[in-house]
């Protein structure tokens, strides 16, 4: 009987052992995959009102940031 090697089987989670992904690979492939976004409020990609919008999800979903002091309309 001849002995089968296992080269399909990982041993391994994706993510160990080699290339690691940058951040951002991250971030869009967890928008792409997943439905899942994830986006800083300092990111320099976005526009005041794109900021202020993710701030008012954040608190809406999160509640106020420990820096925001509790203020606003939420």
């Amino acid at each position: 009987m001849a002995c089968k090697t296992m080269t399909m089987m990982r041993f391994t989670p994706r993510g160990y052992g080699g290339t690691r992904r940058a951040p951002d690979q991250v971030r869009r492939d967890g928008w792409h995959e997943l439905g899942l976004l994830a986006v800083s409020v300092d990111d320099p990609r976005l526009s005041w009102p794109e900021r202020e919008m993710v701030v008012q999800l954040g608190c809406k979903l999160y509640g106020p940031r420990a820096s925001e002091g509790g203020h606003g309309d939420g």
